[in-house]
């Protein structure tokens, strides 16, 4: 099979697409023909390894996939060859087959395998921090940052659907078309921040912001949160992690919240299914609609990973083996 490789953390021009061997499939593993790979913010990192998890080298990034089923192992129950499934690999999504313990897979009959792919870790993350991690409720003001990116455009989208008024912040007027397109009951730039969160809430703050962007957005934010507000902390693309002047939580009285999605899966796998399930429910219904900006060859990996990192990305990208 092919499959783009990291030798060793560092640029990801160094990447390459490799041969490697057909993955045979353990007791509990399935081995999915890849149709679609999802490239997420986090992969970049980790190639560079500025990641959290800091995986052997060589190693084959990518967290999602979405296939058919070419091989099921011994143990497993309720799959067969030929369905189609998205799955949580963790690692090993860049290329043309992957194996993956079944347990971390799920059935999406006849869905588009690249929408399918921003509803696992995209839309997951966001389901994520505003249901359990916020507990948003209907009638509070949403902030959301980066809101035409794949995850933020996913908050936008979840929120409304949780009753919040949503304000969206983007960076240019055709990301906050996007924005707005997605739902958004305002739509504001970065250069006037403050002033337009504090106009649109009259003065009393937001609810519940949801920070991808992190730097002096971030202290910005934690400035405008309401009393009894919560400040999603799910990323930091703008490269530069903010030091947090604690007094602002005593002071204001709101919390700041992480949120890592990754962590959430493994520790609460059962929370985790729920979730999905609801989220494919809402996809079905048409009340979600994820963006699919690109589809690439795996030889563009690099490229594209680097066009998410430089925040040049609008909506999900996918791979396409």
């Amino acid at each position: 099979m092919k499959a783009v490789t990291c030798h060793a953390f560092g640029a990801l021009e160094d990447l390459r697409v490799e041969e490697h061997a057909d993955p045979t499939p353990t007791n509990r593993q399935v081995v999915i023909e890849v149709e679609a790979a999802g490239i997420n913010y986090p992969d970049g990192l980790l190639v560079q390894g500025l990641y959290q998890m800091k995986p052997p080298c060589p190693f084959i990034p990518g967290m999602e996939v979405v296939g058919k089923v070419t091989a099921v192992g011994s143990e497993v129950k309720g799959i067969k060859v030929g369905d189609r499934l998205g799955a949580i690999p963790q690692l090993g999504g860049y290329a043309s087959q992957v194996a993956v313990d079944a347990r971390a897979t799920f059935p999406i009959g006849d869905a588009d395998a690249a929408e399918m792919c921003a509803l696992m870790v995209a839309y997951g993350t966001s389901h994520h921090a505003l249901k359990q991690r916020a507990q948003l409720q209907a009638g509070e003001t949403l902030l959301v940052l980066g809101a035409a990116g794949a995850t933020g455009l996913a908050a936008v989208q979840i929120g409304k659907l949780m009753g919040a008024r949503v304000i969206a912040v983007a960076s240019s007027e055709a990301k906050q078309q996007i924005a707005r397109d997605a739902g958004a009951d305002e739509v504001i730039g970065y250069d006037a921040l403050r002033d337009d969160v504090k106009r649109l809430t009259d003065g009393n703050g937001v609810d519940v912001t949801f920070d991808v962007v992190g730097g002096e957005v971030f202290d910005t934010c934690a400035r405008l949160m309401a009393r009894n507000g919560r400040l999603l902390v799910i990323g930091f693309a703008s490269g530069e992690i903010p030091q947090f002047p604690v007094n602002l939580a005593l002071v204001k009285e709101f919390a700041v919240v992480g949120v890592f999605w990754g962590n959430f899966t493994k520790a609460e796998p059962q929370v985790y299914v729920a979730n999905m399930m609801e989220l494919m429910g809402w996809y079905r219904k048409g009340q979600i609609k994820p963006l699919i900006e690109g589809r690439y060859p795996l030889v563009e990996a690099a490229d594209v990973l680097a066009r998410i990192l430089n925040r040049g990305a609008v909506g999900k990208l996918v791979l396409v083996p």
